[in-house]
């Protein structure tokens, strides 16, 4: 079911499991001023989100934000074919059966850059048993001060199965907005990481939607500010 957050911005959820913990997914759809709907990281919608979907307009572009939010793009293009796909760089040579339509570094979507997008450069994921970029795109939807983000933060609380709070007080991400211990021991080109996530506290959003989590709703530039300079042992 799609949940309404702000006007012309939702989000829809499923249960979704990493190294057999509960972490949940969520998809951002958002309406352009010309009744384009964009859509975040697709989920595996069932039919009445599919309806819900329809009667809001008319997707045209279908965006897969990194090299691990992929996996029900095809899916999503299926249902909607005269979508287009637009991908984070190198996602072409993991999915090359993907008809990816255009790649994303910066730049914006609709008119008078009604939704602003980032390469975060020098963010490292932990997959056993190695060490991958995750190449992720950052969003900024301006009309209602929301960014979106995928897997550089993670917010679990206590609406998350227990086995899902313990792991997150352990790993980091349980009431707080930043990445877990496993990417700060992956992620090496601090630097560049710095650089980027400057870039994205100079956006003026006062909410942030994730993938694994629960939404900010309250202070959230200054919770992932915080969280970050715990990632990065710096002041920001």
């Amino acid at each position: 079911m799609l949940k309404n957050l702000d006007r012309n911005l939702w989000v829809a959820e499923q249960p979704l499991k990493f190294w057999g913990v509960e972490v949940g997914t969520r998809m951002t759809l958002i309406r352009l001023t010309n009744g384009e709907l964009v859509a975040i990281s697709p989920i595996d919608c069932d039919r009445q989100t599919i309806k819900q979907i329809n009667e809001l307009g008319n997707i045209t572009v279908i965006i897969a934000p990194n090299l691990y939010h992929h996996l029900f793009v095809a899916e999503f293009k299926a249902i909607y074919p005269d979508a287009q796909i637009w991908a984070a760089p190198g996602l072409e040579l993991k999915r090359p059966d993907l008809p990816i339509a255009k790649t994303l570094t910066d730049g914006s979507i609709g008119i008078s850059d009604e939704i602003e997008h980032l390469f975060f450069e020098g963010f490292n994921f932990f997959d056993l048993p190695k060490i991958s970029s995750l190449n992720e795109v950052i969003f900024f939807h301006r009309p209602s001060q929301t960014l979106i983000l995928t897997d550089i933060a993670y917010h679990f609380d206590r609406s998350f199965p227990w086995i899902t709070q313990l792991s997150f007080r352990i790993l980091g991400g349980y009431e707080k907005l930043q990445p877990s211990l496993l990417e700060k021991l992956a992620t090496r080109e601090r630097d560049r990481v710095k650089n980027s996530i400057e870039r994205v506290l100079a956006w003026d959003f006062q909410r942030v939607i994730m993938a694994h989590g629960s939404i900010v709703d309250r202070d959230a530039k200054s919770k992932l500010k915080a969280g970050y300079e715990a990632f990065l042992s710096t002041s920001l």
